[in-house]
């Protein structure tokens, strides 16, 4: 099942309320504020604080 791009437009960052950007290629959503990465597992993000994994930036 693929990501629904439109979801972006609804969803927010729980802890920060913010914009989230989709990362297809890593199939996560990104918080740059934060610098943290949600999981999209099957299609659905998971946006639990504690499954979030830190942005590594490189």
């Amino acid at each position: 099942m693929a990501f629904d791009k439109k979801l972006l437009e609804i969803v927010a960052c729980p802890v920060c309320k913010g914009k989230l950007e989709y990362s297809k290629e890593d199939q996560k959503l990104i918080c740059k504020f934060d610098k943290i990465a949600y999981p999209i597992n099957d299609g659905i993000p998971v946006l639990l604080e504690n499954k979030a994994e830190p942005l590594i930036e490189g």
